[in-house]
Order: C-alpha cells, then sequence, then structure tokens
C-alpha cells in the first residue's frame, strides 16, 4: 500500500467532480479524483448527453415525415435502431475522452477505483486487489446517483428497463410502459412513441411533469396525446407478471384496476444517492434518504469535507452540480463565494415538444401568498415559430405585482430550453419588468416571445 498527499481529493468525475477537480487544479491545489466506472458519470455516459443525442434522431426522423410541409420529398422513410444507439454511445466516448483530456492538461492526479474515507483526510482507492492510502486536507463527494427500483419492478434488462437499458436496447419496444413522468420517462417517452412504439405512461400523482408549473404541463400533455401518447394519472403499477417476450401488468387509475400486456416496461421513479461504501459511518455524515446532509455551502458539517450534486439532495440537475463543484472549490482557496440558490436552477426536459423552466410556478407563488402578474404568448403568434413549422408552444412569466421582480419563467415549444437562459440571466441580475420591456429583442427570432410575454403581463402585448 503506497500513500499519496493531496490539497483536494475528489470522488466521482461526474459533472460535479470532475468540474470541481479542475477548478481546484487551476487555484494552484493539488488534486486528485477517484472515480470506479467513466470519467464523466452518469450524465456524460448514460444520462445527459446520449438521451439527447437520441432524442436529435427522433427529431429528424419526425421532421423527415413532415417533408411535404417544408416542400421537400422524402420516400420510404425508416429508422435503424443500432444506427441510432451507435452514434449515441460513439459521442458520449468522445466527450469522455474529452473530460480525461482536460483532467491531465490541469495535472489532476485521477484513479480508477472505489473510494472509502477512512478518516478525516485519509482515503482509500481500490481496484481489483490493489489498494492505495491517499491523505488530503479536504475531500469533495460527488458520487452521483443511479435508478430508484420499485418492489415488484426490478430490472431484469429483457422486459423492465432502467435507463441504461433503454439507452443500449437489444431491440425496438413495440407496446411500451413508462413509469414515472418526470423528465427522465416523459424523454424515453417521446423517444420511442417517435419511432413508432404503441407507448403508455403512467404517473402515480394528478398530472404529469409534476415539477412543473401546472399550466405548462397541461399543454405538454394535449401535445403528447396528439402524438399517440397514452397518459394515465393517479395511477400505479399493482403488479407485474413478467413472461418469456412480455409482461402482464395492472395498472391501477383512477381507483380502478385493469390489465395490460406490454413486451418492454421502463421505470424512470427517481433517484437514489450513491452513499454506500463511502465511509460516511467513519466520520459520522448524516444522510437523509439515502441523500448526504449539508449546508448552503455543500459542507457535511465536518471541516474539509464537502458534498456535491446529485448524492447532495435536488435538484438532481447536472449544471447545478457544476456550479457546486466551482463554488466548493473557490471556498477551499479562499475565494468569497455566495451559495447555491435552488431557485434559480433552471430545468429542462429535452421530449417534443421541450419543456424548461426557472423560478417559481403560479402555484408556488400563490402558496406564498404572494401577488402576481403573469403573461403569456403563444407560439402561433411568433413568426420565426411559424416559419419553423413549430407553432405550439407557450410561454409564459410571473411577477412579483408591486416589484416588477421576475419570480419565475415556463416555457414549453421548439428550443425552449436554448431560451430560458435569458430568464436566468434576467432573474440573476434582479432584472424587473421595465429592464425586460426596454430591452431590444432581435427579429425574427424565437426569443421575441419572451418579450411579448413580458409586455403581457404588464398588458402591453402586441402580437396578440
Amino acid at each position: 500500500m503506497s500513500q499519496s498527499v493531496f490539497d483536494v481529493i475528489v470522488i466521482g468525475a461526474g459533472p460535479g467532480g470532475y468540474v470541481a477537480a479542475i477548478r481546484c487544479a487551476q487555484l494552484g491545489l493539488k488534486t486528485a479524483i477517484i472515480e470506479r466506472e467513466h470519467m464523466g458519470g452518469i450524465c456524460l455516459n448514460w444520462g445527459c448527453i446520449p438521451t439527447k443525442a437520441m432524442l436529435r434522431s427522433a427529431e429528424v426522423f419526425h421532421l423527415m415525415h413532415r417533408a411535404n410541409e417544408f416542400g421537400l420529398n422524402a420516400e420510404k422513410i425508416s429508422f435503424d435502431l443500432n444506427a441510432v444507439i451507435k452514434r449515441s454511445r460513439g459521442i458520449s466516448k468522445q466527450l469522455n475522452q474529452g473530460v480525461t483530456h482536460l483532467l491531465k492538461k490541469n495535472k489532476v492526479k485521477s484513479f480508477i477505483g472505489d473510494a472509502t474515507i477512512l478518516d478525516k483526510g485519509k482515503v482509500k482507492v481500490e481496484k481489483n486487489d490493489n489498494s492505495e492510502e491517499l491523505s488530503c486536507s479536504n475531500i469533495i463527494i460527488a458520487s452521483g446517483a443511479r435508478a430508484r427500483e420499485l418492489p415488484g419492478l426490478e430490472a431484469d434488462g429483457e422486459i423492465v428497463w432502467t435507463y441504461k437499458h433503454a439507452l443500449t436496447p437489444s431491440r425496438m419496444p413495440k407496446k411500451l410502459l413508462v413509469v414515472g413522468s418526470g423528465a427522465i420517462g416523459i424523454e424515453f417517452a417521446s423517444f420511442y412513441n417517435t419511432l413508432g412504439a404503441d407507448t403508455t405512461v403512467i404517473e402515480v400523482v394528478d398530472r404529469i411533469l409534476p415539477a412543473e408549473d401546472a399550466e405548462i404541463a397541461a399543454f405538454a400533455l394535449k401535445q403528447f396525446s396528439k402524438q399517440g401518447m397514452k397518459i394515465l394519472t393517479n395511477a400505479s403499477v399493482k403488479k407485474v407478471e413478467r413472461k418469456k417476450n412480455s409482461a402482464h401488468v395492472e395498472i391501477v387509475s383512477e381507483g380502478k384496476t385493469k390489465a395490460e400486456q406490454f413486451d418492454t416496461v421502463i421505470s424512470a421513479v427517481g433517484i437514489v444517492g450513491n452513499i454506500e461504501g463511502l465511509g460516511l459511518e467513519n466520520l459520522s455524515i448524516k444522510t437523509d434518504k439515502s441523500h448526504i446532509k449539508t449546508d448552503n455551502n455543500c459542507n457535511v458539517g465536518i471541516d474539509g469535507i464537502f458534498a456535491i450534486g446529485d448524492v447532495a439532495g435536488a435538484p438532481w440537475l447536472a449544471h447545478k452540480a457544476s456550479h457546486e463543484g466551482v463554488m466548493v472549490a473557490e471556498i477551499i482557496a479562499g475565494k468569497h463565494t455566495h451559495p447555491v440558490d435552488p431557485s434559480s436552477i433552471a430545468g429542462c426536459t429535452y421530449c417534443h415538444p421541450q419543456i424548461a423552466s426557472v423560478g417559481l410556478t403560479e402555484e408556488e407563488a400563490n402558496k406564498k401568498g404572494l401577488k402576481v402578474k403573469i403573461g403569456r404568448f403563444p407560439f402561433i403568434g411568433n413568426g420565426k415559430a411559424i416559419a419553423l413549422g413549430e407553432q405550439e408552444g407557450l410561454i409564459k412569466t410571473i411577477f412579483e405585482a408591486k416589484t416588477g421582480e421576475l419570480l419565475g419563467a415556463h416555457m414549453v415549444g421548439a428550443e425552449v430550453t436554448e431560451l430560458i437562459q435569458g430568464y436566468v440571466l434576467g432573474q440573476k441580475l434582479e432584472t424587473t419588468e421595465e429592464d425586460l420591456i426596454s430591452t431590444v429583442f432581435p427579429h425574427p427570432t424565437l426569443s421575441e416571445m419572451m418579450h411579448e410575454s413580458v409586455l403581457d403581463a404588464f398588458g402591453r402585448a402586441i402580437h396578440i
């Protein structure tokens, strides 16, 4: 057993961990990173990136079927699922290698293996039968999370899939059940439904996309239904009987039980933090529902030990993890920082149509007793959206009535995941409605709808 000494050891090389490690190195700290599987973590290898590559293929396939609308001709349209998956995995591999290069470029020492915190400032790395003990002044835990499995709905890779199976399918589902209508479930439902699977989505609460504004979720529901998806809310799986090539599933919906056959079931019912085997008990690091408890600066309650990203709790988003990684690196380096505000973190879902949001929903603002002004603008009123053939969508903005503070923004429609950053920046700069109204938005762009939505909140919309 050999020993090495570092200023910082980062456990986990996902979008939180590798960013934290690079920023630490940039600040002159001798840094090591430990990853047990893939540089880039789940997001790059099994989440954000490969799913977006697959969804892009589905989007192009969808547009090919609409060729006549654009004065074009496309015949004998088809897809090769293996080729779609090969492209997706190739993109992940490319970015995985990119992360490895960036770590090396920034002189971060990389270790592949399982990490265990032995004591404050001591971490053991194990790979097969080899182990090495590392010493450090600071530890950043960025071990991420994995798919939650419900009793009776455990993945087998044949009939019941998790996101990993859905990203590397051995076959194209014919009749698909997606359990859970959050971002992961809806993205996979959108992908496979577009390619022709008979798709049903069930959600245990009374509406899909429960984290989104209710009006936006209702708009999305109508679009999904038009595309042929079957959506069941207030629904749950009572029983799954697995057969050779199918599953007999009993679904309870609105108090009634019905049975149906599916050849594929995708379980997308949330995540659990990767806290096992880290040695948290050696330092009595506190956890809550599989996530490490931290303060606003991501400290676990012990000087020099931090937890960031998914393992530290919601929102479970890569960009939140990366930002926390930078913040913690700068705290360790003695720089002044600002805690990450969860309400300022945008959420994006890359289904068709896309969904994006930041800040308070209308329901949340009402629960807080805030007096609000709400603006809405439909895609059908925007020239660029019509030219793109994407006139189904809505942008909604929420302001505090007296001060004009931008409380939240919610969108559904083409490319809204790219538009949302405008409102994110506006909130960060404490923008009021006056600032947004006096800003000149370029024409013709989809961003003009953001301006019109603000105008509508104050009775000044032009194009509706």
